[in-house]
């Protein structure tokens, strides 16, 4: 795959300008800015680079921590699956990261408390907390 790089450094500069004022909560299911990043770690799609992350923990008015998440079906320990919408969705839990506010683009949904626990109980299995 041939990443364009300065493509993302291009649109990075612009977000790096934006000053959002929005309002972010845990459980919640936003399109971001994530990217175009390096090896394996998930990118970004399209021309913004953008790809959908659950808010696991608000760190403070700007920072959270995130779960990016896919359509792509994949079964393992570092993964969770739950349904919205007819579609399956993955949770990429191996790629847990911090984001600022300003990667923050459209909020989707929230998903189900009880999916939420399971994924944190899934998280903590994987880090050994």
């Amino acid at each position: 795959m041939n990443k364009d790089f300065d493509k993302w450094n291009e649109i990075k500069k612009e977000i790096e300008l934006d000053n959002k004022n929005l309002i972010i909560k845990e459980r919640e299911i936003w399109w971001t800015n994530i990217g175009l990043n390096i090896g394996s770690e998930s990118c970004g799609k399209w021309e913004k680079f953008r790809r959908p992350v659950l808010v696991l923990k608000k760190l403070s008015h700007k920072n959270y921590i995130v779960i990016p998440l896919s359509t792509q079906i994949k079964t393992w320990t570092w993964f969770e699956q739950y349904e919205f919408k007819w579609e399956t969705y993955t949770a990429l839990l191996y790629q847990i990261r911090m984001i600022n506010i300003k990667r923050f683009y459209v909020n989707e949904w929230k998903i189900w408390f009880e999916k939420f626990l399971e994924i944190k109980k899934r998280l903590k299995q994987l880090l050994n907390l």
